[in-house]
């Protein structure tokens, strides 16, 4: 256990080397008006957005009036930032079988992937794992699947390229439920936002999971690339628009030298970052931590 909560700190380790070093820096001496335009400053090019750095200097403004230290303001700066992710909404709980999960997001984010290494954590907790491959529009995801699938000892239920999706998702779901399976993923094709056709058709395959189990999806996933800063955010507020989103998985984050976006995410839309994605392998994908998240932005240990 020790061991997968040090792994944890790991996706962060670019922040911290990045824009810890620049905050360290600037709190290396007495808060004055000047470093809190700075910080300011480094708070939008981090990701946090225009609005959520202006706001957040001007409430730590009242704190510098008070106690210009240095230590004590990176401590009410740390608190301020955690503030985003307090009360957050817990995700659903697996109380229905089977427990379906829609995994949503554009393309290029790590949707696919990421959706092999919820079956692997799954097939680790001794569940077992049902794959719709309903993204039929790209023959490379279906290839992706059938080998993750063999690796985890999944079940995959798919169809030739270009069917429609949400037959994929019926079949999917009625095999589940004849063979009593304990968790069903849902792969879908990459939504572009802008792209209303692909939109509705997701629209769709929602109507078609709730026809073959009322509540379902029970949870629906949405995958941002991290990387991508307010486009992360831009897309994450069109998805929501469309379909209730009830958590977050933040792929490349590790990857990201600013890391702001998640805060920013957290503070518009109050969904839950869930999961954040490492690498490439099985076991790259861990529970997100506000804390250890905040301490790796300000370059704390």
């Amino acid at each position: 256990m020790f061991n997968f909560f040090k792994k944890l700190i790991s996706p962060f380790s670019r922040i911290k080397s990045v824009f810890g070093q620049k905050i360290r820096s600037l709190f290396s001496h007495p808060i004055d008006e000047k470093s809190l335009n700075q910080l300011e400053q480094l708070f939008y090019e981090a990701d946090l957005g225009a609005k959520n750095a202006a706001d957040l200097v001007e409430t730590l403004k009242v704190h510098a009036k008070k106690n210009s230290d240095p230590d004590s303001f990176l401590a009410a700066t740390k608190q301020e930032l955690l503030k985003a992710f307090a009360g957050q909404p817990l995700p659903n709980k697996e109380n229905s079988s089977p427990h379906v999960v829609l995994v949503i997001g554009t393309n290029g984010s790590g949707k696919t992937t990421t959706l092999a290494k919820l079956a692997h954590h799954y097939r680790s907790l001794n569940k077992t794992v049902l794959i719709a491959a309903a993204d039929t529009f790209r023959a490379a995801a279906l290839e992706q699947l059938e080998t993750w699938a063999t690796r985890t000892g999944a079940e995959l239920v798919k169809s030739k390229s270009g069917s429609d999706p949400s037959a994929v998702v019926f079949d999917a779901l009625s095999s589940a439920k004849a063979k009593g399976i304990d968790i069903t993923l849902i792969d879908t094709a990459g939504r572009l936002q802008n792209k209303t056709d692909l939109m509705q058709e997701l629209a769709k395959i929602r109507r078609t999971c709730e026809k073959q189990i009322p509540g379902a999806p029970h949870e629906t996933l949405l995958i941002l690339d991290a990387t991508l800063g307010q486009n992360a955010l831009d897309a994450a507020r069109a998805f929501h628009q469309l379909t209730p989103v009830t958590g977050i998985v933040l792929t490349k984050l590790d990857g990201s030298a600013k890391g702001g976006v998640a805060f920013a995410i957290q503070k518009e839309l109050k969904i839950p970052i869930l999961w954040v994605g490492l690498g490439e392998g099985q076991e790259d994908l861990v529970p997100f931590d506000a804390e250890t998240y905040v301490n790796a932005l300000l370059g704390l240990s």
